[in-house]
């Protein structure tokens, strides 16, 4: 692990001085070698899913594991999309002369080397690199066993990429060891690594941020939150519901609560839930939701507090929307909330004190993205104050630093 810090720290000075032309030619490179090299990726992959089938893994989760030639394509879209976004190393944030002639600046500079930590998505491999990469900083992966095959495959075509250009492999690396000892070793590399993020469920981000000695960058849990109100209109309720729910619920964007107000609850429960059914959606619902609908599985305690990832939907009837704000501030993990109503006042209310990174009016949280934010591909959702909060893109992956001009001026 160390020699891969060493390489890290070798690369991130050569990467340093790399120009965005040429950081950009390198991307749409790697772009085009990954579908050039897709056929071998997937064969990669489908030993991944059929290990994950032999696991018993959930039909969710091989969702978020499978590639094919699409995904492929959105990967090498990712990279393309990257490079034709404006570089931010080297840009100057801030300038001004001071009264004794100073002109002190602050200008973005490359965090250096960063870590990551993931799980089953072998897209955030390429995103990963190509964020990295663009924002002038050396990348150490380390995925999890589920999609170690085909991890392997797209760091193999990235790095030979690469080396054809006449540069250094080492911008990116993948540690092929995905034992709990090789997570803690890169968790504990200060003095290589930078700053480490980690992308994944609760269990690992919570893994991360108590045993890192590394600075991290806290991201991802997601137990979102759909409000609607008592002067929503019905109709856009139920469609921002069942997309916040249904169109990929493996994901952390994915809503996971349904929270209902009183006055509407009548009407609009067994319609959206009978919408919910059509894509077999469980749904576990507290006393008011089991009056107003059949086939409610009795809400928990733990019900409110569960990212599920998965066809189940926790929803609870409010008296208002103080009671709502009230139940997010308790059970969500600041990632993506939603208000759907036609009161000003109310979407006002909600977006000043509900406390997420994404906090949305009359839309589905799942657009909770940086591609959908148009960041281009991001590095993941950080749902704490420090440094970067929300999608984090370009920007977020910088430093700064300060540089400050003088003609002679000497401290008195």
């Amino acid at each position: 692990m160390k020699k891969t810090g060493e390489n890290a720290v070798k690369a991130k000075r050569e990467l340093a001085r790399l120009g965005t032309s040429l950081k950009n030619e390198i991307l749409r490179s790697c772009a085009k070698a990954l579908c050039d090299n897709a056929e071998a990726i997937i064969e990669a992959n489908k030993k991944d899913i059929e290990n994950g089938i032999a696991d018993n893994m959930p039909k969710s989760l091989q969702d978020r594991l499978k590639l094919t030639k699409e995904r492929i394509e959105g990967m090498a879209d990712g990279l393309e999309q990257i490079a034709s976004l404006p570089d931010p190393i080297g840009e100057f944030i801030s300038m001004k002369t001071l009264p004794n002639g100073l002109m002190v600046g602050q200008k973005r500079v490359p965090i250096g080397v960063i870590g990551i930590i993931y799980e089953a998505r072998p897209n955030v491999t390429s995103d990963a690199f190509a964020i990295c990469f663009k924002a002038g900083s050396a990348v150490i992966l380390r995925g999890g066993k589920e999609a170690i095959n085909s991890n392997k495959a797209v760091v193999k075509v990235l790095r030979s990429c690469i080396e054809e250009n006449g540069l250094n492999p080492d911008f990116v690396q993948l540690i092929e060891d995905t034992s709990r000892q090789s997570a803690t070793e890169l968790m504990q590399l200060t003095g290589y690594v930078d700053v480490l993020i980690p992308r994944g469920g609760k269990g690992l981000i919570r893994s991360v941020v108590e045993n890192s000695k590394v600075p991290v960058i806290e991201t991802g849990a997601g137990n979102c939150h759909i409000y609607v109100d008592a002067e929503a209109d019905i109709q856009k309720a139920i469609d921002i519901t069942v997309n916040a729910k249904v169109q990929r619920p493996s994901v952390c964007n994915a809503a996971e609560t349904l929270l209902v107000h009183k006055d509407i609850a009548k009407d609009f429960l067994p319609k959206v839930i009978k919408e919910l059914k059509k894509s077999n959606v469980e749904i576990r619902g507290d006393e008011t939701v089991a009056s107003l609908a059949d086939d409610v599985v009795p809400a928990t305690e733990e019900d409110w507090i569960t990212e599920y990832n998965d066809y189940i939907l926790a929803v609870k009837v409010v008296n208002d929307i103080d009671e709502t704000i009230d139940h997010i501030a308790k059970y969500s993990t600041g990632h993506s909330e939603a208000i759907v109503t036609k009161s000003y006042e109310n979407s006002q209310k909600f977006l000043d004190l509900v406390d997420s990174a994404a906090v949305y009016v009359n839309a589905s949280t799942r657009f909770t993205d940086g591609n959908e934010f148009g960041f281009g591909a991001e590095i993941g959702i950080s749902t704490q104050k420090l440094h970067a909060r929300g999608p984090m893109g370009l920007k977020e992956l910088t430093s700064s630093k300060y540089v400050i001009y003088g003609n002679g001026q000497i401290r008195g």
